[in-house]
This record gives C-alpha cells, sequence and structure tokens, in this order.
C-alpha cells in the first residue's frame, strides 16, 4: 500500500522550518561535520535522550490490561504506531532502540523538530507521534514540519543535494552518500531523487514476492520524482509492480542489485524516451532508480556500461 504524503509544505511553511533547522545545526556547529553529528544538535537544543526503560510500550500495555476495553484498543493502536515522543516538560525524547540506527537517528531529528519548532512546543506539552492523540489534519501538519526538520538537519541543507550534484547517476551514489551523512538507505535514496538537478525517478518498494498467478510481485510504497522528471513525465501511479508491467525485469531476485538495464518511458505528450533502470535491495525494501539516458550521455555523470537493449512499451 502506498503511503501518504509525508513531507509536502508550502514554500511559507518551508521556510520557517528550515530557518529553525539552520540555526539548530548553527547551535550545534554541525556544519561540514560527517556523519551528520545528531547527538551535538541534541544538546545543543538541551534534550535528552531517556533510557530504554522510559521507553518500555509494555507498560502501557499492563496499564491496558487493567483498564477498559476501549483504552485497551487505544494502547494496541498506539503500540503498533509510536516510534518517538516527545515531553516538552521535562526535555526528554523516547526512542523505539529496536529500530536501526540510521532510522534512530532519523527519529530522533524529527523530535528535535517537535523541541524547536515553537507552535509545537507552545501547544503541546506532551507531543506523541500518534494520530489518535491529535486531531487527524493537526497531526498530519506537525509530522510533515518535523519530518522537513530532520530531513534539513541531516543532510545540512543543501549539502547533500551539492555532492549528489557530482556523483555518477545509479544506485551505488545515494548508497554511498547515506553513508556518508549517517543516513538510511531509504532517506538518502528520496533525498537524492527529489533534490536532483537532473530527471529521475525512483520506487520504493516492499521485498519482493512470488505470488501465484501474478509471478515475481512488489508492492509500492512511495514514488519519489525530481523536479525535471516531474515536468517532463509526471509521476507514476502504480501501487504493484507485477506481471507484464515493465519494470518487473528490473526486481532483484537473490541478489542485491540488479545492473543497468534500457527501457522506454513515455513522457506527457506520448514520446519515447530511452531510460535505464537500476535495483537495490535491502532485504527491507527494494529501490528502483530509473532515468533517462539523453541527459546524462554527455554530462560525465553516467557510468560506463555494457547491455542488450530490451525496449518495453
Amino acid at each position: 500500500m502506498r503511503k501518504p504524503d509525508d513531507s509536502s509544505l508550502t514554500a511559507s511553511e518551508l521556510k520557517t522550518v528550515e530557518k529553525h533547522a539552520k540555526l539548530a545545526l548553527d547551535k550545534a556547529s554541525g556544519w561540514g561535520t560527517f556523519p551528520t553529528p545528531v547527538d551535538d544538535v541534541l544538546a545543543a537544543a538541551r534534550l535528552r535522550v531517556a533510557p530504554r526503560s522510559a521507553f518500555d510500550m509494555r507498560r502501557l500495555y499492563e496499564y491496558a490490561k487493567q483498564a477498559s476495553t476501549d483504552a485497551i484498543q487505544k494502547v494496541k493502536g498506539a503500540l503498533s504506531k509510536v516510534l518517538g515522543l516527545y515531553d516538552a516538560t521535562e526535555s526528554i525524547i523516547h526512542i523505539d532502540d529496536q529500530v536501526g540506527e540510521s532510522k534512530q537517528k532519523f527519529l530522533k531529528l524529527h523530535e528535535t523538530g517537535h523541541h524547536e519548532l515553537p507552535a509545537h512546543r507552545k501547544i503541546f506539552t506532551f507531543f506523541e507521534d500518534c494520530e489518535r492523540t491529535l486531531a487527524p489534519e493537526i497531526a498530519d501538519q506537525f509530522e510533515r514540519e518535523a519530518n522537513n526538520f530532520a530531513r534539513y538537519v541531516l543532510f545540512q541543507g543543501s549539502t547533500f543535494k551539492d555532492m549528489a550534484a557530482d556523483e555518477v547517476m545509479g544506485v551505488k551514489s545515494p548508497i554511498k552518500l547515506a553513508k556518508k551523512f549517517g543516513a538510511s538507505n531509504y532517506a538518502a535514496f528520496r533525498e537524492f531523487v527529489r533534490t536532483h538537478h537532473r530527471p529521475c525517478l525512483v520506487y520504493a518498494l516492499e521485498p519482493v514476492e512470488y505470488v501465484a498467478g501474478k509471478g515475481l510481485t512488489a508492492t509500492v510504497r512511495r514514488v519519489e520524482t525530481s523536479p525535471s522528471f516531474k515536468a517532463q513525465f509526471g509521476s507514476p501511479d502504480d501501487t504493484m509492480i507485477s506481471g507484464d508491467h515493465p519494470l518487473v525485469q528490473l526486481l532483484p531476485v537473490g541478489r542485491k542489485m540488479t545492473r543497468p538495464t534500457s527501457l522506454v518511458y513515455r513522457d506527457k505528450n506520448g514520446e519515447q524516451h530511452e531510460c535505464l533502470g537500476e535495483a537495490f535491495n535491502t532485504t527491507h525494501n527494494v529501490f528502483l532508480l530509473i532515468y533517462p539516458v539523453k541527459s546524462l550521455a554527455s554530462s560525465g555523470l553516467i557510468a560506463p556500461i555494457k547491455f542488450s537493449v530490451t525496449k518495453q512499451s
């Protein structure tokens, strides 16, 4: 199932968020330090990460067992969704340390966003990352703002974008930059594509499965396009890659990556463009990176490759 939008803001809203994110990096003297010094950002914001025992959701479950049926259902719902909590009164954030280290970094910065964005701290004494806590429209807005705060800090404003522009187009570049900034591959692939000045597209897929009658199948989790790709080609609305879908040939089976493969992509006017597609399998997600050959052929930013052309309509 495709995930809902988690980051779009108006230009005015984004400007406000980025102003406070920049201040957070300034206070931490974090610019130009790699990986991005997340703990220094927290320290400069005078935030502490609670010990694991303070984020033991089992305690809430034990409480719910003694409470009403409604309370049990509410807590069970929260247990499956809460990854981070921000306690404004104590200036403490609680992070689920069962998720990967790179995910924890993003969560820490996300919760720091709630702390550093004045409207968030003013309205809520205790902000819980669960839509049951707030009216849906408020929760959604605040989550998108905190996500953009985390993005800005983690990728040090336009630093990631500028470095990506100098890298060869291909799946190895966002992987390389993820390590440099201390980000997850998921966050790095998204940032690579949506800030790139050249046309490119990435599908974030759930793990590939074999489904009877459909063959290899992968559910689309999210799609990101660069601004120039979206202007020329639009944004795909696929929810599944399976059957005779032209991108099935890119799905990695029993391997981490698929080699650059030629395919044809139609623009908004129906004109065909030869593109290359590559895949990277993290076991948690599969990323399909697609980019037109013409825009890169003379730039020196496409790795020399040999491939057999198998064009798809």
